[in-house]
């Protein structure tokens, strides 16, 4: 059986699977604080004592960059270690995946109830598919078809250099350089991306702010979630936390378009991450579409290209466990789904 996790700052999430049973049905599953252990290995022997499920292998979606199968997770003090994982909880094998890279791994697999469409368009059923997850950061990623599944891959496009589209945006190009030395598209359409379009939309002076807003603004350590309340009236109205989130939908359909175009994404782009479901309201209002269709001679081309928010708040994991069935199973999860129509 497989262990398989989805490894966050915040919070860890594990669950044990049957290949028979492909990755939407974990036998046992839980979530708990990761900063209260010091290590992933403890966490998950914590997670497995006491059950007698024969775990031997095990997958793991990890936000922050893994490389030689090491990962040293994003805000946490964990060095992880695929051979550690090996020896300490006694497993064959473990495998270590980006959390995006789970992410993509898991959009195949996603039925209608865990998706929000913003345009059906006209999917090429052996195109690529794209991913952009605006949460604290930017992730992307990719999968392109190989025989009758997909191969994921990651990708750093969310550092690329921010393009600006209108003389507003130019204007954020600049501020972003003069603070941080670069503008890329995560000091953008990110968590991290927020405050700074509201700080430069405040010093151009032309849109009313609420001072109320303004003081918890920069009373918070994160103000992102202050100014996504005040524009979608969680909370007193800010006229420029609405100008704050529009220019922030706009610059992220951009963004999707081009990496759709990059990785010519005809089968489809899909908007993971914690804030677009959160900011659906503003996604439907057409400033998204726009932007993703403003390609100039292909714009009929992005046009068919299908988009849809993911609205599975365990996607991570179920892409982790979509990769280490896959990787064990020599692509018999792939072949198992689609016989059972969830492919």
């Amino acid at each position: 059986m497989l262990l398989a996790g989805d490894i966050g700052g915040t919070k860890t999430a594990l669950a044990v699977y049957a290949p028979e049973d492909g990755p939407r049905s974990p036998l046992m599953e839980a979530t708990f604080p990761s900063a209260d252990y010091p290590s992933l290995e403890a966490l998950a022997a914590e997670f497995l004592k006491g059950n007698r499920l024969p775990v031997d292998r095990a997958s793991f979606g990890v936000a922050g960059p893994v490389s030689g199968g090491m990962s040293r997770a994003t805000n946490l003090p964990w060095d992880i270690e695929e051979a550690r994982l090996e020896e300490e909880l006694g497993l064959g094998s473990a495998y270590l995946i980006n959390d995006l890279e789970a992410v993509a791994h898991a959009t195949p697999f996603l039925g209608p109830d865990d998706l929000h469409t913003l345009q059906a368009g006209d999917p090429d059923p052996g195109g690529a598919l794209a991913v952009v997850a605006p949460g604290t950061g930017l992730g992307e990623a990719f999968l392109t078809r190989e025989g009758r599944g997909y191969r994921a891959h990651p990708s750093e496009g969310g550092h690329a250099d921010f393009a600006p589209t209108n003389e507003v945006e130019v204007g954020l190009v600049r501020h972003l350089f003069d603070r941080f030395g670069h503008a890329s598209y995560e000091r953008v359409v990110s968590g991290l991306g927020l405050p700074n379009i509201y700080d430069h939309l405040r010093e151009v002076g032309h849109i009313e702010a609420s001072p109320k807003v303004a003081q918890e603004i920069y009373r918070v350590e994160d103000p992102a979630p202050v100014i996504v309340n005040a524009a979608l009236g969680d909370g007193e109205r800010c006229g420029l936390c609405d100008a704050t989130l529009d220019l922030f939908v706009s610059v992220l359909g951009a963004q999707a378009g081009n990496l759709a175009l990059t990785v010519l994404a005809t089968g489809g782009v899909f908007l993971g991450g914690g804030i677009p479901p959160r900011v659906l309201p503003a996604l439907e209002r057409g400033g998204f579409v726009g932007a993703f269709r403003n390609k100039g001679r292909f714009s009929g081309l992005m046009e068919k290209i299908p988009i849809n928010v993911i609205l599975h708040k365990r996607v991570a994991l179920v892409g982790a466990a979509c990769y280490g069935l896959e990787t064990y199973g020599e692509g018999a999860i792939f072949e198992q789904m689609l016989q059972r129509g969830e492919g």
